[in-house]
């Protein structure tokens, strides 16, 4: 296997290398939130490359194959403009998130308050809070995608984690898998951070949903863990797009399109304009910045993941860093523009 994993390996950066000259599934179209970081043609290949590894570690059941190449196509046809609205592809991801939770009976067991468990312990209404998370985590971890290695490292380091402390042991999947995917993510990171290529909508659907799928299902196995430590692995995708849906409804502005005022892009920004002159080296600084950022808060909520209270506590405090974060650097950046 470690020889296949290798193969492979090189097989990707052999055709990644290949695109990139070709010009094949380029990312550039001129749209105007790309406009902030990168103007460059580099294939949106990573989605396919992670395809095959993520089928693989739950390779025994055979819907949730089918699901993640259904989950794919939507972003690979969004990628190549063949899904240009953003109204008709939000309703297809609900649609797929829909059968997903269905299908692979994805279900939330518990938030340890009394009323709302109740409220879960109805199928329908589980399955529509349910499918409403996978959709916050999944548009959530589209919208951080926007530096170099962002949401990789932020994905890989939750799905560390969970295989640190032995909580997907009691998932049907195949764990030495888990290790090559680690080697395989590695290497996409790296190709990444030096503009080899991008992961694209289709591999910011299938990585965050895939992330999301182990989330639920170790969840709802290991209930003596608090369900808010789960929250915290992915507090920073989910809140992401929740404060930007709030942001943009704010300014009358839709919350489907792309916009550049994520912290991601603020940071990188004002590194550019003020520390780091060079595009790629602001942009990676900004991904590792952030990324060190949440390792922490992943790190410190992995200290005592029984305690409800304790991880409130670390959201709460991650919220309060992020906005603080947020209105700092607008105000810098509104300066600068004046």
């Amino acid at each position: 296997m470690i020889f296949i994993t290798l193969t492979y390996s090189i097989f990707i950066v052999l055709l990644t290398i290949f695109f990139k000259k070709k010009k094949i599934f380029s990312n550039y179209t001129g749209d105007n939130h790309q406009l902030f970081s990168n103007q460059k043609n580099i294939p949106l290949v990573g989605g396919i490359f992670l395809l095959l590894p993520i089928i693989l570690i739950n390779h025994q059941n055979y819907i949730f194959s089918i699901l993640i190449i259904t989950i794919f196509l939507l972003g690979f046809c969004s990628d190549r403009k063949f899904l240009i609205s953003a109204k008709k592809r939000f309703l297809f991801q609900i649609i797929i998130v829909f059968c997903c939770v269905i299908f692979l009976n994805l279900e939330i067991a518990t938030s340890r308050l009394v009323f709302f468990d109740n409220f879960l312990q109805n199928y329908i209404f589980n399955i529509f809070f349910t499918s409403f998370c996978l959709l916050i985590l999944i548009n959530g971890a589209n919208f951080i995608d926007g530096l170099n290695g962002l949401l990789m490292l932020n994905m890989t380091s939750v799905i560390f984690i969970l295989f640190k402390f032995d909580l997907i042991n009691v998932l049907t999947i195949d764990k030495n898998f888990i290790s090559y995917f680690f080697f395989i993510i590695t290497i996409l990171i790296i190709l990444n951070l030096f503009n080899l290529l991008m992961l694209g909508d289709a591999g910011a659907y299938i990585l965050s949903f895939f992330v999301g799928y182990l989330i639920i299902k170790c969840h709802f196995l290991n209930t003596f863990i608090s369900p808010y430590f789960f929250i915290t692995l992915l507090w920073y995708p989910c809140f992401e797009n929740l404060f930007s849906i709030i942001r943009k409804l704010k300014t009358k502005f839709s919350p489907l399109s792309p916009d550049n005022n994520h912290l991601h892009q603020l940071l990188y920004v004002y590194l550019k304009n003020i520390l780091i002159k060079n595009k790629l080296l602001a942009n990676n600084i900004s991904s590792l910045l952030i990324s060190i950022f949440n390792l922490t808060i992943i790190f410190i909520s992995s200290i005592n993941f029984y305690s409800s209270i304790y991880q409130i506590k670390i959201i709460i405090f991650s919220i309060i860093i992020y906005s603080i974060l947020f209105i700092l650097l607008e105000k810098k950046i509104k300066k600068l523009k004046g």
